[in-house]
């Protein structure tokens, strides 16, 4: 784990502090009428790593221990991430808008479900204590983080995904026949109580190991391993702590924030499927 920050207030513009230290110049917080225990939302403007700029919107549930995270690429696709506490889940989900010309529906929805660790994120309750000074700077990551690549080789039942977490009905709705996961997560579900009806395995061809990418698949209508990227351009990934004369111990006054990027393979039937991969 890294090691925590210190020596002073982190200078470092524009700052994202948690709202004790700021509330005497911003007065009530956002949703403070909401009464207690409302999500908590708050809009940041990021850079993408291709360097265009866009909103981005992150929530925060103490109550239900979640955070959620939502941003809009240049291409129209809609991308969201959801860290449920709780049940130890991540969700990512992606919106891609197709390309009616070409005879492609409107949008093809796409859910990946993986087990999330308590480390990659700031808890729920310090991210709903998050204020900013200046609503229109552009922020960009401090810390560029790894790619992680993922076989998804299991598929999640939606209609027993509220056994594994209640986030999965509202936010995989237009991908049911679409969520992905992996068999060492899967285990540890099942290891923590988590009922088998959840989980089915990925259908795919025999010879699957012999699939080729998408992209490299010569003919439409047969199976390939599809490949699908997306990249969390700024979020809260650990909190930074102060010292002072005036307290005997740290105490938190601020958050780094990283970006990382996933590449996700899994099989389809058909390449028409999977028409955004197209990189050898």
């Amino acid at each position: 784990m890294r090691p925590p920050g210190h020596c002073g207030v982190p200078k470092a513009p524009p700052a994202l502090l948690l709202l004790p230290l700021l509330l005497p110049l911003l007065g009530a917080p956002r949703g403070a009428g909401a009464g207690a225990g409302a999500p908590a939302e708050l809009r940041v403007r990021v850079r993408l790593p291709d360097g265009q700029v866009t909103e981005e919107s992150l929530q925060a549930d103490s109550d239900a221990d979640s955070i959620s995270l939502e941003l809009r690429k240049p291409d129209g696709t809609l991308v969201s991430f959801t860290a449920d506490f709780k049940k130890d889940v991540k969700i990512f989900r992606a919106l891609i808008l197709g390309e009616l010309e070409k005879g492609q529906r409107q949008f093809q929805a796409l859910c990946f479900v993986t087990r999330l660790h308590h480390s990659e994120l700031i808890p729920s309750e310090a991210m709903a204590k998050l204020r900013q000074k200046n609503p229109r700077a552009i922020r960009q990551a401090e810390e560029v983080l790894a790619l992680e690549q993922l076989h998804m080789d299991m598929v999640v039942n939606f209609s027993q995904g509220a056994l594994l977490s209640h986030h999965l009905r509202n936010v995989c709705a237009e991908a049911a026949d679409t969520i992905y996961t992996r068999q060492e997560d899967v285990q540890f579900w099942l290891e923590h109580g988590v009922d088998s009806s959840v989980f089915e395995p990925l259908p795919k061809p025999s010879d699957a190991a012999e699939l080729p990418r998408c992209g490299q698949a010569g003919a439409h209508g047969k199976p390939c391993t599809c490949r699908y990227s997306l990249s969390l351009a700024w979020y809260p990934c650990m909190l930074k702590y102060c010292h002072s004369r005036d307290r005997p111990a740290p105490y938190k006054c601020g958050i780094r924030s990283c970006q990382k990027s996933y590449s996700f393979d899994f099989h389809v039937p058909y390449r028409q499927l999977c028409l955004w991969d197209e990189e050898p």
